[in-house]
This record gives C-alpha cells, structure tokens and sequence, in this order.
C-alpha cells in the first residue's frame, strides 16, 4: 500500500483491514515522502499489531512505492490497497476463496463502490456502473482498450502469477491500468464477482486528480502501444474511425510508429482533406476493406450505437 499525505483517511483505511473476517494477512505499507504524520500514524498502528509493517520509499512514486513493498512481502496472495479508500469486511476473505477455488493463472476481482463527502460526478458513477457490469459477468477484458477494466485496487492474484506479469516493474504509469494489459497479455482469467467488496473514496486531493502521471486521462499512448503489442493483426486492414481529438491523436500515434491504417468519418466537412498527411475517407469506406480491424475512437454515444450496426469487423472501442 502506498501512502502519501493520507493522515485524513488512513485512520478508516487501516480500521477497514483490522476488521477484515480474514486475519491472516500482512500490510505492507510505504510511505511515499509525505509532509503529514501518515508514517508517525503508520508506526502507532504497526505497535499494536505486527502484521502492519510501515517502510520509507527508497524512491520516489507510487511505483517506487510498490517496488519496494512488493519486495519486502511474503505472502503467496498478493493484493494492493490505497491508503484514502476502504475494503468491505468480508473482501480478503472473498477475494482468497474465489481465488483458491479457480487456482492459478486466475485473478480474482470484485465489485467496488464510490463515496465521497460531497457529491460525486456523473463520471464517476458510469465508470462504477460499467466496471460493475464486466466484473459481474467476468468479462472485463472484453472492453480493455476503454478504461482501465481491472477494479484498482480490488484484486488478488498468486505471487508467481504477478511475477510473470512482470508487475511495478516498468516505469509506466498510469501503473493500475499498465498492469491490467499484463493480466490480459498472461491471460489471467478473471474470476466474476456480484459483490462490493472495495469502496473508492472521491476526494480533492486524490492521485488520480493531482499526480502529473494521470493528467491525461485518455491514457491513447498505453492504449495503443497495448493493442500493437496483443491484437493488431498487420496481415488486416487497420481502420481509425473518428476524427476528433482522440482520432486524431490515435492516429498521429500510429503514423509516428509507421503503422499503415485507413481513416474514415461520418463528417461532411473533414471528408475528402488531408490531416497529418492522412486522407479522410467516408464510413462507406469500411465496406471496402475486407477482412478488418477497427479502432473506434467517437465518443457520442448515440453515434457509438450507429457504428455497433454497421461493425462487420473486429472492433476495439478506444472510448
């Protein structure tokens, strides 16, 4: 668990694990240069029960972070936590059952839950109801290239399994949604879940609001170095439909790695001109192709359901 600056939830947080109806377990929690007294309340809490172990980051990051607890863990199961949110009683307990019951080469997740003291955004609460679904079903890759499709940090997963994933290794952030490519790369089956088994605290001062590493959240160059990696076929015909700015930034990507793809749209003024050297080509286009892959880069939901008609081909819905 990495904690930074965390002195006004690591009070709940900790309170959440010490009640968990799983007791054998240790927390091993790195303190990531705060300027509060998270490591003073860290060192208070690890007095009165030994299986919390309080470190100092010999570096600096959330990565560093696990790096170094990672490397100071024992456990067979391994998991994460975040130091502002909260885990629901029964979540070790669940999370190691359902594991054990599927064994290895599974990953095992559950269903998580926002709160916060004022009021949260509708983002918020679609990302939660999305996410609910794949994980109640198990099909949480099918959506992979959208957001990140593996609850953080609400899963559990063998150590060696982690090792082959090469996990907190790379310097790439974001880290949760780096992680959730290798889990879909060593093919880790996810295991379904029906119950909240993590609740995610919204709050002012969260990483993913603040840290530099999470100030683009559309996350295009993760996505697209993924998909070259695991999906992309080069004997098909790569197709970019949109041409936003995510379709344009998704394919000023893929002419920087050199990678050949046609680009269509549905808009009237942009057909027919040129965009980084590019043409831009009708959606009729996609009838011409043959045997396809299409990266779908058009946000509108309304649109999205169009596309999903017309879709002959293999899509991956970079939205």
């Amino acid at each position: 668990m990495p904690v930074k600056n965390a002195e006004p939830f690591l009070n709940d947080c900790i309170e959440s694990i010490l009640n968990q109806s799983e007791t054998n377990w240790e927390l091993i929690a790195v303190d990531d240069g705060s300027t509060d007294s998270s490591y003073d309340l860290l060192q208070q809490f690890a007095e009165v029960d030994t299986r919390i172990k309080p470190l100092k980051n010999n570096g600096s990051g959330i990565i560093d972070a696990l790096r170094l607890a990672y490397a100071n863990s024992s456990g067979e199961l391994i998991t994460r936590m975040d130091a502002d949110d909260k885990m629901a009683p029964d979540k070790l307990k669940i999370l190691k059952r359902n594991l054990k019951s599927s064994g290895k080469d599974h990953i095992a997740v559950g269903k998580v839950k926002y709160f916060a003291d004022g009021t949260l955004g509708d983002g918020y609460q679609r990302y939660e109801t999305w996410l609910n679904g794949l994980t109640g079903t198990g099909a949480n890759y099918s959506d992979i290239y959208k957001e990140c499709v593996i609850p953080s940090p609400c899963w559990m997963v063998y150590r060696e399994d982690l090792e082959r994933c090469e996990a907190f290794r790379p310097n790439t952030y974001p880290e949760d949604y780096d992680l959730c490519f290798r889990f879909y790369r060593e093919n880790l089956k996810v295991i379904p879940c029906n119950q909240v088994l993590h609740y995610w605290r919204d709050h002012p001062t969260r990483s993913s609001r603040n840290d530099e590493n999470y100030a683009d959240n559309r996350f295009l160059e993760l996505k697209v170095k993924w998909f070259l990696k695991l999906d992309h076929d080069p004997q098909k015909t790569l197709i970019l439909w949109g041409a936003g700015a995510k379709g344009k930034a998704i394919a000023k990507l893929l002419i920087e790695k050199n990678i050949e793809f046609v680009w269509i749209c549905n808009n009237p003024n942009k057909i027919g001109k040129h965009v980084y050297g590019k043409e831009m080509l009708p959606t009729d286009a996609i009838t011409q192709a043959g045997d396809a892959q299409v990266i779908v880069a058009v946000a509108n939901l309304i649109e999205q359901e169009e596309i999903r008609k017309r879709l002959t081909s293999e899509a991956f819905w970079f939205c």
